[in-house]
């Protein structure tokens, strides 16, 4: 009889642990959940004394870096499915690939002149990413660039996959970094709204926008936005709430006669893409994939539409066959006019996003 009561604690046991270990991962995160304000003024770092635009004309590169992690020999746990367990997925990615992507970040950095940088993704000093801080890094081979970081993801502990405590994606800061051959006058971090439901919200990003303000003659100002919307949308209400959201600020600005450059990561596919573009299926995503044809009809949606910018991370990258998509682009201010734009393929070899580059010209 003393044999099977043992049995028994210990199958309760067995029982009990797992269900203890969730809640505890709950509490905590619920305690420790990062709630930003809606208006949040960002330092601004390295600033330089190049102050009021004087150019008629202007480059721009964006890119979703993918935090050193997510080069072409990377899947992700979350994009199958994980959330209890890795399923055999890649969770923290090994160091020499994280080194190895940073590295190759670094250099395209180097070789690719342009007046601003709007990158997303990038790690402060996260356990993902061996702590390295990436922000600091593209910054010291940018001389004479102010910068700023917008943090959008930031926790204690992440501990997904829940039932891989010992491979979970641990502390985490992570965000937008933005880079200008000039100074603002002013820059700002702003929460876009819409959440998750309960637990889902304590782990996903806190999304935003870095809107920065130069001073141009004439005594107007370029807004530079860096974005990076919200993604694993179901259904597509968080970003349509995200998209109103900006439209409003957006055309605020332009009513006043400013002029504005938005970039980044949509997680969404700009209005006027033809979804056969990179081959049908690749692109069909009805649930919030989608930027309306009627959003902002007057302005520009700056993007290549022969080169894809973001691929699948259901499994490594093969050429070919990976499902591929286009959601890194621009929008523009209709009193700009664009000059040129290039999508920059790297075979996804650094993050599972490519750069875009485009110019501008003040009309």
């Amino acid at each position: 009889m003393k044999i099977v009561k043992r049995i028994l604690k210990f199958i309760l046991w067995l029982i009990l642990i797992p269900i203890l270990y969730v809640v505890a991962c709950l509490i905590h995160g619920t305690l420790t959940d990062f709630q930003p304000e809606e208006s949040i003024a960002l330092n601004i770092d390295n600033a330089n004394t190049v102050q009021t635009i004087s150019d008629s004309t202007l480059s721009f590169i964006i890119w979703n870096v993918g935090y050193g992690g997510l080069g072409e020999e990377s899947d992700f746990f979350y994009d199958n499915g994980g959330f209890l367990t890795s399923n055999g997925k890649m969770v923290n990615p090994p160091k020499k690939n994280v080194e190895k992507n940073i590295a190759g970040a670094v250099d395209f950095l180097k070789n690719n002149p342009a007046d601003f940088y709007l990158l997303q993704e990038v790690d402060f000093k996260s356990k993902r990413s061996y702590k390295i801080n990436q922000y600091e890094k593209y910054g010291k081979i940018l001389p004479g660039f102010s910068s700023t970081f917008s943090v959008n993801y930031k926790a204690p502990r992440v501990p997904l996959p829940v039932f891989e405590p010992w491979n979970v994606m641990g502390k985490m800061e992570s965000g937008l970094g933005t880079y200008s051959k000039y100074t603002p006058t002013k820059a700002t971090r702003y929460q876009l709204p819409g959440d998750y439901p309960w637990p889902d919200r304590i782990f996903h990003l806190d999304r935003c926008a870095a809107f920065h303000r130069f001073p141009i003659q004439g005594g107007k100002e370029l807004i530079v936005v860096n974005i990076h919307n919200s993604a694993y949308d179901k259904g597509g209400t968080l970003k349509q709430q995200q998209m109103d959201y900006l439209k409003n600020k957006f055309q605020k600005e332009y009513q006043t006669g400013n002029y504005l450059v938005i970039g980044g990561d949509w997680n969404q596919r700009p209005a006027k893409a033809i979804a056969s573009e990179f081959g049908g299926e690749s692109l069909s995503n009805p649930e919030g994939m989608i930027v309306p044809n009627n959003y902002f009809s007057d302005w520009q949606w700056v993007f290549d539409p022969d080169t894809p910018t973001n691929r699948a991370l259901k499994d490594p990258y093969k050429k070919g066959e990976s499902r591929i998509n286009l959601i890194d682009f621009f929008l523009v201010s209709p009193n700009l006019k664009i000059n040129s734009v290039e999508g920059i393929n790297m075979d996804f070899k650094y993050s599972d996003h490519q750069p875009v580059k485009i110019e501008i010209a003040f009309n």
